[in-house]
């Protein structure tokens, strides 16, 4: 694991697919996806028309490609997990759990959905001219498909009270979730622009818009296409570089979209910030000290638009132009009076080296591609941004690295240490552990659309990576990765995930695409390990499709998966030998008004009996205390549950607590003092029944 701090600038590398941003851009990196839709089978003979699209094939970045042989010295995925050989089908593939009970699965409106499987039908060149493709990559017809499909896509989730909302590229589904087991769908709002992440605040919903065919009005039909390239133009490279960026247009809009939800089934527009690079995600800030505004952190990591369509708007490299739209953020001011109001304030530079002033500071150090290990390239970009206000940090996962920013003036972040790894292609998301010391981040490595957890993909690649984090600075602990070996017709790397509130415990649930859903305990973040998950067979045995869950986050005791072909998944945790039904009802005692995955919100658990049992249910699984002990303590908290928590049994419990805090110090781990430490704390605060 390489540490950057602030290196000298470097040259760029290889520019990112001019159309439809980091989605497909990053999938470039070593990408083998598959043909994307049930039905393509690939053909036993060529005519004369697909030896033109082999041809064209050569410059296709989505073109199926064959597994490479095992790096030496690394190991695979587990191909006797009972994950790996499910059967396939769109709503009746075959399923496995442990640890998980899938409660629904409820499919995604007809508003949503491409319609067709045929990559000859006109909806698959109607979608494809919208996006501003028609002229400008030679792609196979299947993969012109994925594209299409790619824009019905599901993408992330947010919270609020009793409603769920989920994004998608084409606009967003709201849900009344207050029955979860009986979960329904309220209202769908058609808003096409992808990605369609949202994030929701008070009566205030925002929305991630980034692709060309984004319009103001959120109309459907999109923009048309430009004309082809000349011969002439396509030799003349810088040319071609500018022609591809589509043509300027009045209506068009990629940046932030802001919406009333005070009538929760009629959304209504009421803001539009427009950014250069349109925002690929974005993150809610919260500012302790500013309770009259709330900020938006704009990742954008697609083309930048032509200043004619935007003012100051330039994809130059530094050399060129210092002002270029690169290698930064953008933070828009919500004022939660007056959102029509709402603008961009600052453009923070936070790839800068400060020692030089280069705004290109960092690089990627080099990773491994299609032909071996790449040369270094700058990182321009970050995918996602998880803040942690309680803290005054935030977690930036950038394209080439992972880095730390000091948010406490949340306008001006500062980056406080930023690291490397040859091991990752595409650095994406990011969370905390809730006590601040640990960082898990995301490799997407494939961008989400190859097969990249077969039997001989390495378990390093396409993994999370969990630091520690101590003093500003991130120090690598180790690697996870869905241990499931996957077909080559499913896409699968590591994705969205949210901290699952087990007091004492470190716990993560997490979308894997077509891996599924994976619950890992970092307690020990050297040594992190499976403890719950759900998987479904691949949308087609033969075919990549395009699906699986982009998030799995978990709510007020349920989680939800956003996915991606087949609609919204919801799901409870059960107990195991690994999480007791006690910790998962010392979970579900952590109740949020909101939840916007990228803030993080400070966990505070209720000072009750569900949370006591959860720690000495640990303390007896490690072993930390003798049994005769864990069995006085189980009693006496039974005794104080079967008298409705009496006086006399509270005073039992409590006289307990002192032995806690003093033998915590001669506790065999640290966690294990905590626990300790924790248990008498809430021992000691136990409150008789009303």
């Amino acid at each position: 694991m390489n540490r950057q701090t602030c290196l000298v600038p470097c040259v760029m590398g290889a520019l990112l697919l001019l159309t439809l941003g980091a989605s497909l851009a990053h999938a470039q990196a070593g990408q083998a996806a598959a043909p994307a839709q049930a039905g393509l089978q690939k053909p036993e003979a060529a005519t004369a028309t697909e030896d033109k699209d082999k041809e064209e094939d050569k410059s296709d970045p989505f073109a199926p490609e064959p597994a490479p042989p095992l790096p030496p010295g690394m190991s695979g995925s587990d191909t006797h997990d009972p994950r790996a050989k499910l059967t396939p089908g769109l709503y009746d593939a075959g399923e496995v759990a442990m640890g998980i009970k899938h409660l629904q699965l409820l499919k995604k409106p007809d508003a949503f959905q491409l319609g067709t499987s045929d990559p000859d039908d006109p909806k698959v060149e109607k979608m494809f001219n919208q996006l501003g493709m028609g002229r400008r990559r030679k792609l196979s017809k299947q993969s012109q498909l994925l594209i299409a499909q790619l824009a019905f896509a599901n993408s992330d989730l947010a919270f609020q009270g009793s409603h769920l909302f989920l994004g998608n590229f084409y606009g967003v589904s709201i849900y009344d979730i207050s029955n979860p087991a009986k979960t329904q769908l309220l209202t769908s709002m058609v808003c096409p622009g992808g990605q369609g992440d949202v994030s929701v605040y008070k009566n205030l919903m925002f929305m991630s818009v980034e692709m060309p065919n984004g319009r103001l009005d959120c109309g459907v039909g999109g923009f048309p296409p430009d004309p082809p390239l000349t011969p002439e133009e396509e030799k003349d490279k810088e040319l071609a570089k500018k022609r591809r960026i589509p043509s300027a247009q009045k209506d068009r809009f990629r940046g932030v979209r802001i919406f009333d939800i005070s009538d929760i089934q009629n959304p209504k527009q009421v803001a539009a910030v427009q950014t250069c690079r349109g925002s690929h995600t974005h993150t809610l800030v919260i500012d302790p000290k500013d309770n009259n505004n709330v900020y938006i952190y704009v990742s954008g990591t697609s083309f930048v638009r032509r200043p004619e369509e935007l003012a100051g708007c330039s994809g130059e490299k530094p050399d060129k132009d210092p002002n270029t739209a690169l290698f930064r953020i953008d933070v828009i001011q919500v004022p939660v009076a007056a959102p029509q109001n709402a603008k961009i304030v600052s453009n923070p530079r936070i790839f800068i080296d400060p020692r030089t002033g280069a705004i290109n500071g960092l690089t990627n150090g080099g990773t491994h591609g299609k032909k071996g290990p790449e040369k270094p390239e700058d990182s321009d970009q970050c995918h996602d941004i998880t803040v942690y206000s309680a803290i005054g940090l935030a977690a930036g996962a950038c394209s080439g690295n992972g880095i730390v920013l000091d948010i406490k003036d949340p306008v001006h972040p500062k980056r406080l240490d930023a690291v490397n790894d040859p091991n990752y292609s595409y650095w994406h998301s990011a969370s905390f552990s809730n006590d601040g010391g640990k960082v898990v981040f995301t490799d997407e490595w494939g961008g989400g659309l190859g097969a990249r957890c077969r039997a001989n993909d390495p378990n390093k690649w396409g993994a999370d990576a969990i630091f520690r984090l101590k003093d500003d600075k991130l120090s690598f602990a180790s690697y996870y990765k869905m241990p499931a070996a996957q077909g080559e017709s499913e896409n699968c790397v590591a994705h969205n995930g949210s901290l699952i509130p087990v007091p004492g415990r470190d716990i993560e649930v997490q979308g894997w695409y077509q891996g599924g859903v994976s619950v890992i305990d970092f307690t020990d973040p050297a040594n992190p390990m499976e403890i719950a998950y759900f998987d479904r067979g691949p949308i087609d045995a033969n075919t990549l499709v395009l699906g699986g869950e982009w998030s799995a986050y978990w709510y007020n005791g349920y989680i939800y998966g956003s996915e991606i072909a087949r609609g919204l998944d919801v799901f409870e945790l059960t107990p195991t030998k690994f999480l007791t039904q006690n910790e998962i009802n010392a979970a579900n005692s952590v109740h949020l008004a909101e939840e916007n995955v990228q803030n993080q919100q400070k966990i505070v658990w209720p000072n009750n009996l569900s949370v006591a049992k959860a720690y000495v249910d640990q303390l007896s699984r490690s072993q930390a205390l003798p049994e005769a002990r864990i069995a006085k303590l189980q009693k006496a908290m039974q005794d104080a549950e079967t008298s409705h928590m009496s006086k006399n049994t509270l005073a039992k419990l409590k006289h307990m607590a002192p032995p806690l805090d003093k033998d915590s110090a001669s506790a065999k781990s640290a966690t294990d003092a905590m626990r300790m430490h924790a248990l008498a704390d809430v021992l000691k605060h136990l409150s008789p029944a009303a």
